[in-house]
């Protein structure tokens, strides 16, 4: 098994900035794809982005040209750099891992992210 925790999460004014970290421990070796999803009151729980050990990324729509994810697989840890952050993007995020592009199957306890008007 993965664990994943999740850091970073906050209250910011629509606008700002900011940046989520998840470190992965445990059955590490079983991890190609690394992610984020959100889920919003109401809502379904949806892919923000992703990101193959070889670098290859994939954005949803809406935050593409906003938002950048990277990782360091040396220390087995992937980022969320979110910019000009909107109301909308109010959710929790979570962290996910999965053994190929973009299966997903573990996941975090996630982190609250709350934008302001």
């Amino acid at each position: 098994q993965v664990q994943l925790v999740e850091s970073g999460g906050g209250l910011v004014q629509a606008g700002g900035s900011l940046r989520l970290s998840c470190a992965a421990s445990g059955s590490i070796f079983s991890i190609n794809v690394m992610g984020w999803y959100r889920q919003a009151p109401g809502k379904e729980r949806e892919l923000v982005a992703g990101i193959t050990r070889g670098g290859t990324t994939n954005y949803a729509d809406s935050a593409r040209g906003r938002f950048t994810i990277s990782r360091d697989n040396a220390k087995n840890t992937v980022y969320l750099q979110m910019s000009s952050l909107k109301p909308e993007d109010t959710a929790a995020y979570y962290c996910a891992t999965g053994p190929r592009p973009w299966l997903f199957k573990e996941w975090g306890q996630g982190t609250q992210v709350t934008v302001s008007s």
